[in-house]
């Protein structure tokens, strides 16, 4: 369950989730990450948080 940073309200469900690889760390190694696209059914916020991280 997301918050919206906006008014603080509880989010459930994403509307839309996505996979990408994410910047190398200083090892090279990329991470693998799951986001989740919210909007809040308070103020209609829209916002994106990170669901999981894998390395890859």
């Amino acid at each position: 369950m997301a918050k919206c940073p906006k008014c603080g309200t509880d989010v459930a469900a994403p509307k839309k989730t996505w996979k990408m690889a994410g910047r190398p760390d200083k090892a090279g190694k990329r991470m693998q990450l799951e986001i989740g696209l919210y909007e809040c059914s308070k103020c209609s916020n829209v916002f994106r948080e990170v669901l999981s991280k894998n390395k890859i």
